[in-house]
């Protein structure tokens, strides 16, 4: 989704487990087939990087100095510090203040390490599993880190925190406080190999804190963590200061050491991204990601530039990057039909918008997986045919016969023969136009509302407003602000708005949310698009259940081709590297990630 939602985050967090597995309890030499093992971190497919004894992941600087003040911009503004819940608008960063039982490393595809827990138990089936959470754990107020933490957290999350928790955890039957530091999660009866590393990614919140507050309630009182920062100052709505925590009890694990240096952490809020961008070359922050592509080229100028004072820098990167695009309501009558779906991407003219308006900064995106081995870009091969073939009569039939491509030009801005495609569609579909307005057989004229908060997306949607007009299509631009933006996408009221499905290099539960039906009408999905299709749904599924690495990418790819072929979105464009801009005041360790920017590993060099 857009940088203005920043709801785009997956939830980070830890993994507990346990010491002893079956269904009486029974000793483990009664269950030959289900070895169980203790490790000190788990890898969804393959092998760790990092042994037991590890002591720092290789993209830090163990020996990076501590101190400084850092400032980040935010757009929009925040009324809340609660991100688990629909209500209210959360503030930037609130994450510094949490722990999770596990950390994710970040030159791995997907593969965390104990931080609240120090050891990790599970079977082979992983059909449950157990953490040891570290005695010296402790909240910020000095309170230790229990079982009992644990418990409470999801409990919190699962009955009154946002609907996306009910669906990522649906296949956890029971959490049990086995003792005071250990903790076991019970799983349903599935193939669900990625539930025992998510449920390590939860920020654990203390239940001393929340047994005495409504947590259903978005409010700006200040939150009590585990983490390395504590909120130490806010304007609401305009600026968050996090500090340091000095006496912070992980200090000194493994998965913290080069981390999170910054004594303090400021997030400024500005009204849009252009005043934004006015104030960093103000120099009145420090770092940004930039994700235009016309600042990106014309918008960093002036002696600072030059001078060296602050610097631009392209990262390539190896992760998926998902999908961005124009999605459309299913829910509304007018984008029921997918022929109709289809006849409007070909009012998308990438290639003109790409020279025109983005310096030819950006690749045309096809797939739901772009940038990774997941993407569906040629035709199904025999292994992925065993996967699609018992659900044939529920795929579109081009998933069999043809590589999707998304409509394309020559991009020279004439597209008269791709919108006379998208016209013979239409009337396919029972549209014809009248007097240059296309109607439906009721006479209803094709009109909707494209539903936006940053402005500076008008210079990429008014183009396709005139394509679509010249096939007699009324469409307009609906501004709103960030929290209305958000309430009417959790109620699903809109026609068609501009969001991003981002993947990871291990896609799992998070599909549900996405794609799946049982999501399509829960208030406050990623199911966006309201869709409620058995095929994908079994997709969805097959994928979740996926045994290993080289069957997780086959059913990736199997997803991603009926998703293609339902033409739920207009595919919009991606690049495969990360553009940042910082003022030369940072020291960065020699070693970067393969998955992230880390900037946590950064440090002030004044």
């Amino acid at each position: 989704m857009t940088q203005g939602l920043r709801h785009r985050i997956r939830i980070t967090a830890s993994l507990l487990f346990l010491i002893f597995f079956s269904f009486s309890f029974a000793d483990t030499n009664s269950i030959p087939n289900d070895y169980i093992t203790s490790v000190h971190g788990i890898a969804m497919h393959g092998d760790l990087k990092y042994p037991a004894n590890f002591t720092h992941f290789d993209y830090v600087n163990p020996d990076a100095p501590k101190g400084g003040r850092v400032v980040q911009s935010a757009v929009g503004s925040f009324d809340s510090f609660n991100p688990f819940i629909v209500r209210g608008t959360p503030a930037d960063g609130i994450s510094l203040i949490y722990d999770s039982l596990t950390s994710k490393s970040d030159d791995e595809p997907f593969s965390v390490y104990g931080l609240l827990a120090k050891n990790i138990r599970l079977p082979e089936s992983r059909r449950w599993i157990e953490f040891d959470l570290r005695p010296e754990a402790q909240f910020s107020d000095g309170v230790a880190v229990t079982s009992a933490d644990v418990v409470n957290t999801f409990h919190l999350l699962k009955e009154k925190g946002s609907p996306f928790y009910r669906a990522y955890y649906a296949d956890i039957t029971d959490i049990i406080a086995i003792d005071t530091h250990t903790v076991r999660f019970e799983f349903a009866d599935t193939d669900n190999r990625e539930l025992a590393l998510i449920v390590g990614e939860v920020p654990i919140l203390p239940k001393h804190f929340w047994d005495e507050r409504e947590f259903d309630v978005s409010s700006l009182d200040i939150p009590l963590g585990s983490g390395p920062y504590v909120i130490h100052d806010y304007d609401p709505g305009r600026s968050v200061t996090y500090r340091r925590n000095p006496d912070y009890w992980g200090e000194n694990l493994p998965v913290r050491q080069g981390r999170y240096n910054f004594d303090e952490w400021v997030f400024d809020y500005y009204r849009d991204g252009t005043v934004a961008l006015q104030a960093f070359r103000a120099g009145q922050y420090d770092f940004r990601t930039e994700h235009s592509a016309k600042n990106w080229a014309t918008g960093y100028t002036g002696s600072a530039l030059r001078e060296g004072r602050i610097i631009m820098e392209e990262i390539e990167h190896q992760n998926p990057v998902g999908m961005q695009a124009f999605v459309m309501n299913t829910r509304r009558p007018l984008f029921q039909d997918s022929q109709v779906r289809h006849a409007l991407a070909h009012a998308f003219d990438f290639e003109w918008t790409n020279r025109a308006i983005f310096f030819d900064a950006y690749i045309r995106s096809h797939s739901f997986f772009s940038n990774s081995e997941m993407a569906a870009e040629e035709l199904p091969d025999e292994a992925e045919l065993a996967i699609l073939e018992p659900i044939r009569d529920l795929l579109p039939p081009e998933v069999f016969t043809q590589a999707y491509q998304a409509p394309q030009t020559e991009g020279d801005g004439h597209i008269r023969t791709q919108l006379r495609e998208g016209l013979r569609m239409l009337h396919d579909a029972g549209w014809q136009l009248d007097r240059g307005v296309l109607k439906n057989e009721q006479g209803q004229p094709f009109r909707f509302e494209i539903l936006i908060i940053q402005r500076d997306l008008e210079r990429l949607i008014n183009p396709f407003i005139r394509n679509l007009e010249r096939m007699g299509i009324q469409a307009h631009i609906r501004v709103v602000d960030i929290s209305q933006y958000i309430n009417r996408l959790r109620d699903f009221d809109f026609d068609m708005v501009i969001s991003s499905y981002r993947q990871s290099n291990s896609p799992g539960n998070e599909q549900r949310e996405f794609w799946h039906s049982s999501s399509a009408e829960r208030a406050g999905s990623r199911n966006l698009i309201g869709i409620q299709n058995p095929g994908v749904d079994h997709l969805v599924e097959q994928l979740i259940q996926a045994p290993d690495r080289e069957q997780l990418v086959l059913r990736a790819r199997a997803l991603d081709r009926a998703l293609q072929w339902n033409h739920y979105v207009i595919p919009h464009y991606h690049t495969n590297a990360y553009r940042i801009a910082y003022w030369n005041r940072f020291g960065i360790p020699d070693v970067r990630p393969k998955h992230s920017i880390g900037f946590e590993t950064w440090w002030i060099k004044d």
